[in-house]
């Protein structure tokens, strides 16, 4: 997809918390180690693009990449649950960064930033505006798992189960040469270049070299030694629309180490 060199790249992931009350997968499975996942998968393969991509959400001029992430997760959940793909509107991406990131517009700038254990917190118990006007409705998640980014087939199995999975990680400087347009694949430079932010992505496909990425409303490739060497955090977010769709059912896909909705749901009781 052709980008224009006026274009800008925004960053804005706040440095990662640990919240114990966030269930993991490691402590899910409990020492089972579930069967290998498929070798690829690229869930955007189908998926028709706007001339435009899948849509900046507004992280050329926020610092809202937790949000945009998350919106960018819906679209590929609503293509495969429903056939069509739903894009959010600016406002509605807007609404989320101040109610989940403490984004205050009259201000001006790229605001805070976000926490991305926070924004899931947000989505989970309040939802996303998803509305034509004034934030509503809003479309919540059943709920979210962090996954160790170690273990990356328990990366893929998350991404082939879920869709996507939802990342942070810390941006070298070779990705963002002076803010222009990023390369398409994005690998470990030479010299440990130095990190210039942070920033949250999903992935929603994966081959033997690496893992797709949805930012910045384009598509990229990251190499598994960049995504081994950069990424800090992972979750697997369960959405109840591609949960329950035919689509899943027909590929057997699972919740979280198998869990049932009820089961899920139980987990996240504290978070």
């Amino acid at each position: 997809m052709p980008q224009t060199q006026t274009m800008t790249y925004k960053l804005g992931r706040l440095p990662r918390t640990y919240d114990p009350n966030i269930p993991h997968l490691s402590a899910l499975l409990g020492g089972v180690t579930p069967p290998p996942p498929p070798a690829s998968v690229d869930y955007t393969q189908s998926m028709p693009q706007a001339p435009n991509g899948f849509g900046m959400m507004l992280n050329n001029t926020l610092g809202d990449c937790t949000c945009a992430a998350f919106y960018h997760a819906r679209q590929v959940w609503t293509f495969h649950s429903s056939g069509t793909t739903q894009t959010a509107p600016d406002p509605d991406v807007e609404l989320l960064y101040e109610k989940a990131c403490g984004y205050n517009p009259s201000k001006g700038g790229e605001g805070p930033g976000g926490n991305e254990q926070h924004v899931l917190t947000y989505v989970h118990k309040s939802g996303a505006p998803i509305g034509p006007k004034g934030g509503t409705p809003v479309d919540k998640i059943l709920g979210f798992v962090e996954v160790d980014p170690r273990i990356i087939d328990d990366v893929k199995r998350t991404i082939y189960n879920a869709g996507v999975a939802y990342i942070g990680f810390n941006v070298p400087a070779n990705i963002m040469p002076n803010n222009g347009p990023p390369p398409q694949t994005w690998t470990v430079a030479p010299g440990n270049p130095q990190i210039v932010g942070g920033h949250a992505v999903v992935l929603p496909g994966y081959d033997a070299d690496g893992a797709i990425v949805i930012s910045w409303g384009q598509l990229y490739k990251m190499t598994w030694q960049f995504f081994s060497t950069y990424v800090d955090e992972v979750y697997n977010i369960s959405d109840a629309a591609w949960a329950t769709s035919a689509f899943a059912k027909t590929r057997n896909l699972r919740l979280p180490a198998g869990l049932t909705e009820a089961e899920l749901a139980n987990q996240m009781r504290f978070v």
